[in-house]
């Protein structure tokens, strides 16, 4: 993927119908995650049974579409992950089928100079 390191993600709660491209999929942005398509952020979208994956998000020049169909398995639950934006790192377990609610996150640090 070709996304800089500070991007968020934002899991859609409601299954997608899979059939959709980047029109369709850019149409529910608003709606359903109550975002902006063209942020920059990556917006994720499974399907009914979560064996299905699709990322949107737009890069200054065009919007990228990826897909992912898990041959076994499926995507953890989006329910407590659609709470809250996911950084690259966590998107990228996400996809690898690490169940985030199970972890835990360190705060973040407020710096504002070095000392």
């Amino acid at each position: 993927m070709i996304l800089g390191g500070g991007v968020k993600a934002y899991v859609c709660v409601e299954p997608v119908d899979m059939r959709k491209s980047i029109d369709g999929l850019s149409q529910l942005v608003a709606p359903l995650l109550s975002g902006d398509a063209f942020s920059g952020s990556v917006f994720v979208f499974l399907s009914r049974r979560r064996e299905k994956v699709k990322l949107l998000w737009w890069d200054r020049h065009g919007f990228w579409l990826a897909y992912k169909r898990l041959e076994r398995g499926r995507f953890p639950r989006p329910e407590e992950l659609a709470r809250r934006g996911l950084s690259l790192a966590e998107l990228t377990a996400f996809l690898e089928g690490i169940d985030l609610t199970r972890t835990r996150r360190l705060a973040s640090v407020p710096a504002t100079r070095i000392a």
